[in-house]
């Protein structure tokens, strides 16, 4: 396979752009090699600047549900663009496309437009904040909530202890603030707001996690979260950027049926745009300014062409529900052919799915937290990635992400995929 002009690219970008990438999982550190440079994407297909075909399996990271360049969304763009690509001002649309997200997430009264997921959880965690009027936020190891200081804390040495800043540039005060759980582990989260006891304004979980690979709540962990906030009064914060929208219309709190006082939001409502939003209950988005005194703005935040894109992608989705089972139907089909080539290879490696989201384990463990992900070889799979990228299948750079599937993908793509899984296998194992 030819890339002569994406390692030209790449060799031309580290002169101008750190490490010669917008964002670091881009820069194949995790599994060797250089990035490649991506021309154009159409339906399940990614092309690269020297023209080799992709059968996508990162879809954008998530939006792009209904495979790359939908019609009806260029269409949208294309028709938005006409009337300025911004206003600072409000428009329909964004009156619009908060009804729709009303109507279709379960647990959302009001919502607030902003232009990243992490953005989303940046306000969504100083909402809770202002609204309990307490400081101390509990997250999960693994779990990743955007590159928010609050958010880059690893986990301290025992399950009371405070977390340090995982980083440069976040500050020792900021990661006190902030406590970590693992992952499915109630118990240690319940000892965590013992020994904070009134001080915990947020809890913030991805409910199915996808920056550790795809990792499944436990039955009764999730309710068990609910519950616990509940008693003592925190917030429960729903971190369903990748998950809304995509393992089903009102996304993994209906799948699971439980409701989060607050949700972040982002890749799908943005139809592949840069967007973002939190919302929740009435009485906590009320406490947002200029209704409330909790402070949050952005100038490009509802900007036209996004919400066009967005607004025209949910109103698919919600016009045509059975693109959820299209994808899970898929992801089985996929999962179901992985599985039977790692048993006749007599590997021992794990998978886990969920919906139109899965992941390849290279451990012999249950993969349920944190800890049990990062037994895996990550220098196997390194290896696996680029086995998979020679036989044209580009899947997430990194051990720690979960793949997603489109709505587009044919039988023959499917069986490509499964035959050059089997094949890469095979070839780094033996």
């Amino acid at each position: 396979m030819n890339t002569a002009k994406s390692q030209e690219l790449f060799n031309q970008a580290q002169k101008s752009i750190p490490g010669g990438v917008n964002s670091p999982v881009r820069a194949f550190k995790a599994v060797g090699g250089n990035p490649l440079f991506i021309k154009s994407a159409k339906g399940a297909y990614m092309y690269d600047q020297d023209d080799n075909r992709y059968i996508d399996m990162i879809n954008s990271w998530g939006p792009m549900i209904l495979g790359h360049a939908f019609p009806a969304i260029g269409e949208a763009v294309a028709e938005a663009v006409k009337s300025s690509l911004s206003f600072g001002a409000p428009t329909a649309k964004e009156v619009t496309i908060a009804e729709l997200i009303v109507d279709m997430m379960p647990s959302v009264e009001k919502v607030r437009m902003v232009n990243s997921g992490t953005e989303a959880c940046m306000s969504a965690i100083r909402l809770a904040r202002g609204y309990t009027n307490r400081e101390k936020i509990i997250k999960f190891e693994g779990c990743y909530h955007g590159h928010g200081d609050s958010f880059l804390i690893a986990a301290g040495s025992g399950a009371i202890t405070m977390g340090e800043p995982n980083s440069p540039g976040v500050t020792k005060g900021v990661a006190l603030d902030t406590l970590t759980a693992p992952f499915n582990d109630l118990e240690a989260v319940k000892t965590l707001t013992d020994a904070n006891q009134g001080n915990v304004a947020a809890i913030i979980i991805e409910p199915v996690a996808g920056n550790m690979g795809a990792v499944l709540p436990n039955q009764g962990f999730l309710e068990g979260l609910r519950q616990l906030c509940d008693k003592e009064g925190i917030v429960l914060i729903f971190d369903e950027v990748m998950t809304g929208f995509r393992l089903a219309r009102g996304g993994a709190q209906e799948l699971f049926n439980i409701k989060p006082d607050l949700t972040t939001l982002g890749k799908i409502i943005g139809g592949g745009m840069p967007v973002g939003a939190y919302g929740g209950k009435k009485e906590l988005m009320d406490f947002v300014s200029p209704v409330g005194p909790v402070y949050q703005a952005g100038t490009l935040s509802g900007n036209p062409v996004a919400m066009a894109a967005g607004l025209t992608m949910l109103q698919y989705l919600n016009e045509n529900p059975l693109v959820y089972k299209e994808v899970e139907d898929t992801a089985i089909k996929m999962v179901a052919g992985m599985q039977q080539n790692v048993e006749s290879l007599g590997l021992p490696y794990t998978i886990n799915h969920i919906g139109s989201m899965f992941s390849i384990f290279f451990t012999d463990q249950k993969v349920t937290d944190f800890e049990t992900a990062k037994s895996c070889d990550t220098a196997l799979f390194g290896k696996y990635f680029q086995a998979m990228l020679q036989k044209g299948v580009y899947l997430a750079p990194s051990q720690f992400e979960t793949l997603f599937v489109s709505n587009v993908l044919s039988d023959e793509d499917i069986a490509h995929f499964i035959k050059a899984n089997g094949e890469a296998l095979k070839e780094i194992t033996s």
